[in-house]
């Protein structure tokens, strides 16, 4: 073989050599790619602390980056995370507890001036822990401040945002929950006072005091008068049915309310005779007013039981209705001897009506008390509706 010919053998074999193979490129999952990922790291800064922080937040996306990157990348976001979370809570809620519920607007400004500024204190106190730990030199230190101060008010406006919305959608759910409890522990209530109140009337009316002087009355004017005892029997029939319907209908009119009382009023006076006076009055504006079901005829009877029974010359009831300033005002008056309105024990029939009036209407009906020697007045006020 000729000469030349293995001199150019040989020159070329050292050239094929030298040719090293192109270190692979690194492959990302998503949407990381090397040369954003490049950009981005020079981007937060070329100190070793930034460049550390800007792995950890690719360290998770590249595929083939050693673990222990990612174990440094993660424990500078823990760092990072614990400092600038501390911060926030700790400065927050007392600024936050400070302003008060003013405005949506007040406390918006306040959490746009405070989170930056728990920001930049975090991240100081971040940058504070690898300086005296010796990872990094103090000359750096505002370096590496400025260079993590982006990525850092990235992460933690998102994570604000997500807690500040959190919260709002779990404070709006309690507050839904306390009114939906206040609302159904308002109705039990409601009801127990009115069952009280039922048995409480169903119990006067089947007294046996009540009841045999009334079926005495009706026996005595069966001779006498037919049409009188037909008439007391309908009303204490109706005196019996409206007690035991309390139930069904808590709400009545009150020209329903008054013609029980009526009769109420007329069976009673069978009893007492000429000792017992009373007269109604209602305008036609009032007459149409939703009242709970024997509410009107309970303080009626209060006045019967210690104003008339109690004294040998009787007395006088006087119910009187009317309406003004859109409420509906019902008077009740009898000149009996009067009682102490604080004296009023729980579960007396005055003392049921109260909780009724408040359960039913809340604060827009109120039960006024008025009561002193030879003059004893119960006012009602409702809603006027009709």
């Amino acid at each position: 073989m000729p000469e030349g010919h293995l001199k150019l053998d040989v020159e070329r074999k050292p050239c094929r050599r030298a040719r090293e193979p192109r270190a692979p490129r690194l492959r990302s999952v998503g949407l990381g790619f090397p040369r954003r990922l490049a950009r981005f790291r020079r981007f937060v800064g070329r100190r070793l602390f930034t460049r550390r922080v800007a792995a950890a937040l690719d360290g998770g996306v590249v595929t083939n980056a050693p673990w222990s990157a990612r174990a440094r990348g993660l424990a500078v976001c823990f760092v990072y995370a614990n400092c600038i979370g501390g911060v926030a809570a700790l400065i927050l809620p007392p600024v936050l507890h400070w302003v008060g519920r003013r405005s949506r607007v007040a406390m918006w400004a306040v959490r746009l001036i405070m989170i930056p500024i728990a920001i930049v204190l975090g991240s100081m106190l971040a940058v504070t822990v690898p300086v005296v730990l010796g990872l990094v030199r103090p000359q750096e230190y505002f370096a590496n401040v400025r260079g993590s101060l982006w990525t850092s008010f990235i992460v933690t406006t998102v994570a604000c945002l997500a807690v500040i919305a959190y919260e709002t959608l779990r404070s709006q759910l309690d507050a839904a929950t306390l009114a939906l409890r206040t609302k159904e522990r308002d109705e039990a209530e409601a009801r127990r006072v009115a069952t009280e109140a039922q048995l409480a009337s169903l119990e006067s009316r089947v007294n046996p005091h009540f009841l045999f002087n009334t079926l005495n009355s009706i026996a005595s004017l069966t001779h006498s008068d037919p049409s009188g005892a037909e008439r007391m029997t309908n009303q204490l029939a109706s005196l019996m049915r409206s007690s035991l319907d309390s139930g069904s209908a808590p709400l009545v009119t009150l020209d329903e309310e008054l013609k029980l009382v009526r009769d109420y009023l007329d069976i009673e006076r069978v009893r007492f005779g000429d000792r017992l006076r009373f007269t109604v009055e209602a305008s036609e504006g009032s007459r149409q007013t939703k009242v709970p079901r024997l509410s009107l005829q309970t303080v009626v009877e209060n006045s019967v039981k210690y104003a008339i029974s109690t004294r040998r010359q009787g007395g006088c009831v006087a119910v009187q209705a009317s309406v003004s300033n859109g409420l509906t005002r019902l008077v009740v008056t009898d000149d009996g001897p009067g009682f102490d309105a604080s004296y009023v024990r729980e579960g007396h029939g005055l003392a049921l009506l109260k909780s009724r009036l408040a359960m039913t209407f809340g604060e827009r009906a109120t039960l006024l008390i008025d009561s002193r020697p030879g003059r004893t007045c119960i006012t009602i006020e409702v809603p006027r509706s009709g």
